[in-house]
């Protein structure tokens, strides 16, 4: 039953009526192939288009069912972005933070004080409010993907946005506080012998902080990581971990990055059901071919490929020719272990496990792999 109320500041409001009923999830966006004819037909499309005024030549990537916000998914946007050599973009910054992949050409990212070059498959991260631009420093166009959770914070009504060159206030810091009234300082009070606790004002907006600088983490150093040939001993999958994010294991405080590489000539994939988890995954594949199946769905890809490879909660499983493949994986994992929302399922007929809250998975180094 469901009716409508007036209210004094509003001209309506819905009441609906929940008893006996526990919240529904809603419909999952389908996975969704993004072919490499695509995205280079973009790329060059976006190459020879007159410079604008900001200097960025962006593209979004949007999911055929994003109704509301231009995401890949409900909370993951990708823009495909070219500069051509010579040129810089316009300074910005906003509450949002990003990953950035480099699959052409070179160029260096600047954020505040750091700078960091960039070339082939070498990914960055660049925190949130951080005034940052991008400047061509190569002979050719320089192409990168970047991945942000601005569609989550647009779905939230939060989005901040700050255009122009860095001001001085923004960097600023504010006047000292009163000793009188710090996070140090303020009431700490036991309310309840489980550990409800009590505390001042000055404490919810005072918040330790954790330094988060722009990292860089280069192809040359991550792939010397990673298996080159069946049986040397290296993993085939590689987390970019950021030490800021701590124990949501993330690249930044909304994703994790990960860098998986299987050598040509491994041995197949034996079929069978995948796994699922509440984080999406998309998957760039730089490298080789293959297919995934997900939900049933199985999906052929191939080397600059782009895959919604698992909405969330999807089950899914991925099978590498015999050629072998090199694939960068992104997921909201981060944010879920923050929200207490990470349930993760290895085996189908397995537990479902809250990872950060409860014991993980133990003794894997990829999925379905068990380590030493």
């Amino acid at each position: 039953m469901e009716t409508i109320r007036m209210s004094q500041n509003h001209a309506a409001v819905r009441l609906v009526d929940a008893s006996d009923t526990l919240p529904r999830n809603s419909e999952r966006w389908r996975p969704i192939r993004v072919p490499a004819q695509v995205i280079e037909a973009e790329i060059e499309r976006l190459s020879r288009i007159p410079a604008p005024q900001n200097g960025r030549r962006s593209a979004l990537i949007v999911h055929p069912e994003s109704k509301e916000v231009s995401g890949i998914s409900q909370g993951v946007q990708i823009a495909i972005n070219v500069l051509l050599p010579g040129e810089r973009t316009q300074g910005f910054r906003y509450n949002a933070s990003q990953v950035e992949l480099c699959i052409r050409g070179r160029g260096t990212v600047h954020v505040e004080n750091q700078s960091m070059t960039m070339e082939p498959y070498d990914v960055t991260m660049v925190p949130s409010m951080r005034h940052h631009w991008y400047s061509n420093d190569g002979d050719t166009a320089w192409v990168r993907l970047s991945y942000s959770n601005a569609p989550l914070l647009q779905r939230l009504g939060v989005l901040y946005v700050e255009e122009g060159e860095a001001s001085s206030s923004a960097l600023s810091e504010d006047p000292p506080a009163s000793a009188v009234y710090t996070s140090n300082s303020a009431p700490d009070i036991a309310v309840s012998p489980d550990g409800a606790r009590l505390r001042g004002y000055e404490f919810l907006t005072d918040i330790p902080v954790v330094e988060n600088r722009a990292l860089c983490w280069p192809w040359t150093s991550v792939s010397a990581t990673l298996s080159s040939e069946p049986g040397d001993g290296k993993r085939t999958i590689m987390l970019l971990y950021n030490p800021a994010t701590e124990r949501r294991n993330g690249t930044t405080h909304s994703f994790f990055a990960t860098m998986s590489r299987v050598p040509p000539g491994s041995p197949p994939r034996r079929a069978g059901r995948g796994h699922r988890h509440s984080s999406v995954a998309i998957n760039y594949h730089f490298q080789g071919s293959g297919s995934s199946q997900v939900d049933g769905e199985t999906i052929a890809w191939e080397a600059g490929d782009l895959l919604l490879s698992a909405p969330g909660w999807s089950e899914h499983a991925h099978f590498v020719s015999p050629e072998g493949a090199s694939v960068l994986t992104i997921q909201d994992h981060p944010l879920h272990i923050g929200m207490e929302s990470l349930i993760w399922q290895e085996r189908i007929d397995g537990p479902i496990l809250t990872l950060g809250s409860q014991p993980g998975q133990k003794g894997y180094v990829g999925p379905r792999l068990a380590g030493a």
